[in-house]
C-alpha cells in the first residue's frame, strides 16, 4: 500500500505544486465550474507567499507530490464577515486551496489538519459540487456564505 505523507512545502516544489494547480483547473473546468480559479489562479507569487509564510503543504506519494493545500491557525479576514453563522468563536484553523491528482488527498490533509486543531473552517464555490461533496461527507456543517478578496461569494463551512 502506498504511504501518504505530508510535509511543508518547499520552493523547488514549486513546478510540480504549480501542475498540480493547473490539473485542478481543469478539473473543475470540466465539471461545471469553470471560474473558481481562472486567470491561473493561484498564482506562483502567492504560492511562494505561501512558502515562505510556512503555509503551503505537499502531499507525497512514492517519493512524488499529489497534491497541495494551505493550514493555517489562526483569523482569515475571508471568514470575518458571514451570511449565516458560525458555530464557535474559538481558535480555529484554515484550509485552503487544496488540490490534488488520485484519491484521498482531502482525507490525508484533513488528518493532517484536525491533529492540530479540532475546530476548523473552510469555502468553497457555489458551482464547486465535488468539493461540496467532499466537504460535507468529511462531517464539515454548511454555515452560510462568505466573500473571498473579488466579491464573490463561498459556501463557508466548519468543523468542530
Amino acid at each position: 500500500m502506498t504511504k501518504t505523507e505530508i510535509r511543508p512545502a518547499q520552493l523547488a516544489d514549486l513546478e510540480q505544486i504549480l501542475k498540480i494547480y493547473e490539473y485542478a483547473r481543469r478539473f473543475m473546468a470540466e465539471n461545471g465550474n469553470p471560474t473558481q480559479w481562472h486567470s491561473g489562479y493561484p498564482k506562483r507569487e502567492l504560492l511562494e507567499l505561501d512558502i515562505s509564510l510556512g503555509r503551503l503543504y505537499a502531499v507525497t506519494r512514492d517519493g512524488g507530490i499529489c497534491g497541495a493545500f494551505v493550514f493555517f491557525i489562526g483569523d482569515d479576514p475571508t471568514y470575518s464577515y458571514i451570511e449565516g453563522s458560525w458555530r464557535s468563536d474559538a481558535p480555529y484553523g484554515v484550509i485552503h486551496r487544496i488540490a490534488g491528482i488520485g484519491g484521498g488527498i482531502f482525507t490525508a490533509a484533513l488528518e493532517f489538519c484536525k491533529d492540530r486543531i479540532s475546530h476548523l473552517r473552510i469555502d468553497t464555490h457555489h458551482n464547486n459540487k465535488p468539493m461540496q461533496h467532499v466537504v460535507e461527507k468529511a462531517g464539515f456543517s454548511r454555515r452560510g456564505t462568505i466573500y473571498v478578496e473579488d466579491g464573490s461569494s463561498r459556501i463557508a463551512y466548519d468543523l468542530i
